[in-house]
């Protein structure tokens, strides 16, 4: 598989963590065997909360991968891709145990989707993010429900339009995408520790019901994210897109 996952089961605390050598970017192979991940640590009664986190201390997530992205040449094959995202959004809303984004660097595109679909997101004041999708001429409408859901309509708005240039940690914390942004990794750490001892401390069903109430009026994201998914697979199919991906590295 191109790029890592590896989880780690301590202290009721399940980590996931997920490395790529291009920024932390998600291939559809690495979307397809997180979700499986994040299914088996799910249904694992030795973890009582899970993290996300990334490796190294740059780039949290450099959101779908390009190089893989440059290969669809069908509808279906182009659909197929980002329903990789819309399939890791919706195991991470149905998932029965609290999720924490540890966020320790920048975050952009499908990443942003990702941060905003847990349940918790603690970042750095380093972890700016962009919505680069408008730039290279699709959307981001797969992630959409779950960031708007998180942020509000006007924050992705101007996310979405603002496609060129990144927002800071602390514009991210204050719209809502990060509940809390500390100065430093060592902080941040800190805090992730903390806040996922504490949650692993409560009752398990109180964790269960609780996590149900938050996502109460999202089942319909079953059949809308695939439906965003075909969308943005027939406009990265267009004569537009196609040009720009072929002269972006990546």
């Amino acid at each position: 598989m191109d790029g890592t996952l590896t989880l780690e089961i301590q202290n009721q605390i399940g980590t996931i963590t997920f490395g790529h050598s291009a920024a932390n970017s998600l291939s559809p192979e690495m979307l397809h065997d997180f979700c499986e991940l994040l299914r088996e640590t799910d249904r694992n009664p030795e973890a009582k909360v899970i993290v996300i986190q990334s490796q190294g201390d740059r780039a949290f997530c450099g959101g779908a991968s390009l190089s893989a992205l440059k290969k669809v040449d069908t509808l279906e094959s182009s659909t197929a891709f980002f329903m990789g995202f819309a399939h890791l959004i919706n195991h991470l809303r149905k998932c029965s145990k609290f999720v924490i984004a540890r966020v320790q660097g920048k975050v952009v595109g499908g990443g942003i989707g990702l941060v905003a679909a847990c349940d918790y997101a603690l970042a750095t004041e380093a972890a700016s993010i962009r919505l680069s999708e408008l730039s290279i001429g699709i959307g981001p409408y797969v992630i959409e429900p779950a960031v708007s859901r998180k942020i509000g309509k006007t924050a992705f708005n101007q996310l979405s339009l603002d496609s060129a240039n990144w927002r800071s940690g602390q514009w991210a914390h204050v719209q809502g995408l990060y509940a809390e942004c500390c100065p430093d990794i060592e902080s941040l750490d800190t805090q992730v520790a903390a806040l996922s001892q504490r949650l692993a401390s409560y009752g398990t069903n109180a964790l269960k019901q609780l996590n149900s109430l938050h996502w109460n009026d999202t089942a319909h994201w079953e059949e809308l994210l695939p439906e965003k998914a075909a969308i943005t697979g027939k406009l990265a199919l267009s004569e537009h897109c196609q040009t720009i991906l072929k002269n972006t590295h990546g």
